[in-house]
């Protein structure tokens, strides 16, 4: 008989499959896991303490930096608890825009997620296709905000500004070619809402590819079938939610069971898993892409018909337009006060939570009537989804851990806060 021998293994916090700065200290036994135990901590950026000597809307790119990958989602979470505090709505046309850039944010999260799950376990090429249609996300979100990631677009009462009437368009260079050029900007002529739409019919091919790549691949049915699986009773006990609540069966989404926005006008379906194993999850994430698609499609639609404003005319929490700020004094004292002082919420406290792409993302806010919070607590989706992996991986082999990490979409920004 060979001799086995119990190793203590440090998965991370480098490790390019660690999916941030997980430091994961592994029990093996042989090549079998025996025990799992997750150190979080070490991307601490203090951001709910950093929220407390903030005014507000100071607040709102720092959210942008929890969950790195969905930016404009966790600006939504924080939004919508000062509004709630507030008592105030967002003009419908905004409400249509961030429902439609919130999909568009859940298309961004789910292929960085395809493409290094799939680039973990070994599949090289799907990294770059997914990375093909990011930038394409990432041009949408650069004309409306100004920013490819880091948007803070979203605002108390709205949104900065309205989408463009043009899209930015690529010239020639020693790289490109005048066809080449040319082929680039056939979907730019537009408006931003032509360019999206443009993708939306382009999208669900390139869903298909994906599918043709990994759904029914041998080798990637034999690293995901039956690996990290997880009952239903045991997710909800766990407090998974999102995809990895809904691969394991339980039909639990935001957006239907407690709608926000107008996500209750819109016509989409909830993907659910069986098994609640690694492949049910990403199979519920495939199909959430197609959902998307189909939501931003109805948001285009409705947008190019309905005109309006995109924030509120309440100057006390919205600043005036610049060109009036410009010449009106009263406007001027308006902006001059909303930027050095801010606004003040009343006191109380309040929970609100949105539909993240990695599942429920809260924001508790406790307001004493200043101007900044007296208290910021966020409710990342991916903290409870990490909690699990002694659970997950346990009588796994060491190869299926990166596996169990990959399902998890996990992002340490909002873990660790």
């Amino acid at each position: 008989m060979p001799e086995i021998r119990n190793y203590t293994l440090n998965f991370g916090p480098q490790h390019p499959a660690a999916h941030g700065v997980l430091r994961l200290v592994l029990e093996m036994d042989g090549e079998v896991v025996q025990r799992a135990d997750p150190h979080v901590g070490l991307l601490h950026r203090g951001t709910e303490k950093l929220a407390e000597s903030r005014m507000y809307n100071q607040t709102i790119p720092y959210m942008d930096r929890l969950d790195y990958v969905s930016m404009m989602c966790n600006e939504h979470g924080y939004v919508l608890a000062l509004e709630k505090l507030l008592g105030i709505e967002a003009p419908l046309r905004a409400q249509y825009i961030r429902v439609m850039f919130d999909e568009i944010t859940r298309l961004l999260n789910h292929l960085m997620w395809l493409g290094t799950h799939a680039l973990d376990i070994g599949a090289m090429t799907m990294f770059l296709y997914c990375f093909r249609d990011r930038e394409d996300l990432f041009d949408m979100y650069e004309a409306v905000s100004g920013a490819r990631m880091h948007a803070a677009y979203y605002r108390p009462g709205g949104v900065y500004r309205d989408l463009p009437e043009s899209m930015p368009k690529f010239s020639e260079t020693k790289y490109k070619d005048a066809a080449e050029v040319e082929r680039l900007n056939e979907a730019r002529s537009g408006s931003l809402l032509d360019f999206i739409e443009d993708f939306t019919n382009r999208f669900p091919q390139h869903v298909d590819e994906y599918e043709t790549l990994l759904t029914d691949n041998r080798i990637w049915k034999q690293r995901t079938v039956d690996i990290g699986v997880v009952s239903p009773e045991r997710a909800l006990q766990l407090g998974f939610t999102g995809p990895m609540l809904r691969g394991s069966g339980v039909e639990w989404d935001l957006r239907k069971k407690q709608p926000y926005e107008v996500y209750d006008r819109l016509d989409f379906d909830i993907p659910v898993g069986v098994n609640g194993d690694c492949y049910d999850r990403y199979l519920v994430r495939i199909e959430e892409m197609r959902q998307s698609t189909r939501i931003i499609r109805q948001c285009v639609e409705w947008l190019r018909n309905n005109p309006g404003p995109v924030i509120l005319d309440n100057h006390k929490i919205a600043p005036p337009k610049r060109v009036k700020m410009k010449g009106d004094i009263e406007s001027l004292i308006h902006h001059f006060k909303l930027f050095s002082e801010g606004f003040v919420l009343p006191q109380g406290e309040v929970y609100t939570a949105i539909e993240h792409p990695k599942g429920e993302f809260g924001i508790y806010l406790v307001s004493d009537g200043a101007n900044k919070p007296y208290r910021l607590k966020i409710r990342a989706a991916g903290f409870a989804h990490l909690s699990a992996m002694n659970e997950m991986a346990k009588g796994h082999m060491l190869a299926d851990v990166v596996a169990i990490i990959g399902t998890m979409d996990i992002v340490f920004g909002e873990i660790d806060r």
